[in-house]
């Protein structure tokens, strides 16, 4: 342990992380470094500073940074150029989120000379790894410290008992238990909630849960029309407006949380082995996965969409289990980002009571759809509708011979 001197740690203010602070400079022995990032969570992040302080850190250790549009820009929006989503229903908001915070702790790091980083995800779950696999790709020198896989500060009450020796400021409601029943972990693209009272995969939610979107029965009874315009894959503006991708973000989250739209209730698969249930809100990446879909049916070839289809779930997988600095998921976003050239032009959607129904799409320049070749009415002879019989016996080839043979 002593040869750690400097270490940058992932600091939220809340309660683990402040213990964390304290034991690294009892235990190691240490100088902390914190690192607070503002990826849209929605909290005031000043008051971590003043924690920080009160606890010991020096004004210059202290790094408190905005990495919403970066995260927007370089995170999500690649992502969604993949219609990457985990066994088939979940929009990877969390697992995006922490390749971007391994990221800037390692600059960190590296700007303060630290030898370590630390965080503070438990040794169950999925983040541990995102944050250490993202940390060594980035800096295979950097020793990581994992609190929890260390201590026996093992329940709420240990942490509390320890706050209260070392005199850890503690957020009253945290004292008394008024705190949420569960662990929510928010971001500009979804809140996630876990354990605690949904450790029971039977049990349903509490409408007073949901904090980013309205119940969809209570959502406005009339539909609500938004256009997004799309340029190489990305959205560049909504209902004619140009806005940078985190106010994107941001706007169709309002729009989708006002509808109702982006719930999920799922039990998934950890990479670690055990299985999890989990309830996410991603208003604003649901309307983004669904209108991407709709603009590249328009604007890709068939084999290319095919193709991406088939990749999805694996380039997913990378996101979900940390891989997102890996020469794979960087293999696969070049061919994602060289398919998505063409992919310009509009989308309509409606919004109404939790769902997305798309009701329009254009582009002038890169669409695929030729209606004189795809009208029922009569084409001028743009298509031979005698041509089909050869085709359809060549793919029946194999079938017939088949059959001649008794394979049936």
């Amino acid at each position: 342990m002593s040869n750690i001197k400097r270490v940058v740690l992932a600091y939220s203010g809340g309660l683990d992380t402040s213990v964390i602070l304290k034991w690294l400079q009892d235990v190691y022995q240490c100088e902390v470094v914190t690192f607070t990032a503002d990826i849209g969570q929605g909290e005031e992040l000043e008051p971590a500073r003043k924690k920080a302080l009160q606890l010991g850190i020096k004004k210059e250790h202290i790094f408190i940074e905005d990495l919403r549009e970066e995260f927007v820009r370089d995170f999500v929006f690649p992502m969604f150029r993949a219609n990457a989503l985990y066994e088939g229903e979940y929009l990877l908001g969390t697992s995006i989120a922490r390749p971007l915070i391994a990221k800037n702790l390692v600059e960190c790091a590296k700007k303060t000379k630290a030898d370590a980083i630390s965080h503070g995800a438990t040794g169950k779950g999925n983040d541990q790894v995102r944050f250490e696999l993202g940390a060594y790709a980035l800096m295979p020198g950097i020793q990581v410290i994992a609190p929890w896989r260390e201590w026996d500060l093992l329940s709420r009450d240990k942490l509390l008992a320890y706050a209260d020796k070392h005199k850890i400021p503690v957020d009253f409601k945290k004292r008394k238990g008024a705190g949420a029943p569960y662990s929510m972990d928010a971001n500009l693209l979804h809140i996630s909630y876990e354990g605690g009272i949904l450790e029971d995969p039977n049990f349903s939610p509490e409408e007073s849960m949901w904090r980013l979107t309205v119940s969809p029965e209570k959502a406005p009874a009339k539909p609500e029309i938004v256009e997004l315009e799309y340029a190489k894959g990305d959205i560049v503006a909504i209902n004619g407006k140009k806005l940078s991708p985190a106010k994107v973000l941001m706007e169709l989250n309002r729009l989708g949380g006002k509808h109702g739209v982006g719930r999920l209730d799922l039990v998934e698969n950890r990479f670690v082995g055990m299985k999890s249930r989990g309830c996410y809100e991603t208003p604003g990446g649901t309307i983004m996965w669904k209108a991407h879909r709709a603009i590249e049916a328009l604007t890709l070839d068939r084999e290319v969409v095919a193709l991406k289809d088939d990749l999805m779930p694996r380039y997913a997988r990378m996101v979900y289990n940390g891989f997102w600095f890996s020469p794979e998921r960087k293999l696969l976003q070049t061919l994602i980002d060289e398919s998505q050239k063409p992919v310009n032009g509009t989308v309509q959607v409606k919004l109404f009571k939790g769902n997305v129904i798309v009701v329009g799409r254009s582009s002038k320049k890169d669409s695929l759809f030729d209606m004189k070749i795809s009208t029922f009415d009569d084409d001028g002879g743009a298509y031979n509708q005698a041509d089909a019989a050869g085709f359809i016996k060549l793919n029946a080839l194999r079938l017939r011979i088949a059959a001649k043979k008794g394979r049936q």
